[in-house]
């Protein structure tokens, strides 16, 4: 439960000097633009307010609430935290400004800082139980995104452990597919060589083949030549 405060300027106006009236005009025609919603039309009084007096802990407390309407609570959760500088120690307005401002952080999904505003809220309200219950909102959260985050970490980690083994598997893969063609390239320069040596193993038997036919045919004529010459001879 978000708790949103305006402050009862009526009762603050009566304690203000009279140079001061000039900015209340202002705060209070914001209040009345607040009330019927309308949020825009208020933020412009409340900074006009501002520009009489800056040093107003109305009206910036009041113009912060403007703003978390409006969703800017960045802007929101600076005016609380000037509210809050501004609000002379006084308890209640510490509380509010503080209760307010870890609203407009927890928003803003600042979650730990929203957590310290509420802390400083309730040093100074420790009975208000709607900035204890949102205390105790804030710490769930926190409590989720660190358990999120957790995860996100262990998930990434698991990813980039599948992806080293991918690599690793990608590295082997190569490295079995270098080592294949090296092999085949071996094997290919192996029979070229096995070739090469068959082929000039058939030559050379060829050639030794072809001297001895010749060899023979030699012989066959030697001997022809001999047997003709013994015939006319004898003849």
């Amino acid at each position: 439960m978000m708790k949103k405060t305006i402050i009862i300027l009526i009762a603050l106006i009566i304690t203000l000097p009279i140079i001061a009236q000039k900015e209340s005009k202002y705060v209070n025609k914001g209040n009345k633009e607040y009330n019927k919603e309308k949020f825009v039309e208020s933020e412009v009084e409340y900074r006009k307010g501002l520009e009489k007096n800056k040093s107003s802990y109305s009206a910036n407390f009041n113009l912060g609430n403007s703003l978390y309407r409006q969703e800017k609570y960045a802007e929101a959760a600076e005016q609380f935290s000037k509210a809050a500088a501004l609000a002379d120690d006084d308890k209640q307005k510490l509380a509010s400004s503080y209760h307010n401002l870890g609203n407009s952080l927890l928003q803003a999904n600042k979650i730990q800082e929203s957590i310290s505003a509420y802390k400083e809220a309730l040093k100074n309200n420790p009975n208000d139980d709607d900035t204890r219950y949102n205390l105790a909102y804030a710490k769930y959260l926190l409590k989720q995104q660190q358990q999120q985050q957790q995860q996100q970490q262990q998930q990434d980690s698991k990813d980039n452990k599948q992806q080293e083994q991918q690599q690793e598997q990608q590295q082997q893969q190569q490295e079995q597919q270098q080592q294949q063609e090296q092999q085949q390239q071996q094997q290919q320069q192996q029979n070229s060589e096995s070739m090469s040596k068959e082929n000039a193993e058939q030559i050379l038997e060829a050639l030794q083949q072809d001297e001895k036919q010749t060899q023979e045919k030699l012989k066959k004529l030697q001997k022809q030549k001999r047997n003709s010459s013994k015939v006319e001879k004898d003849w």
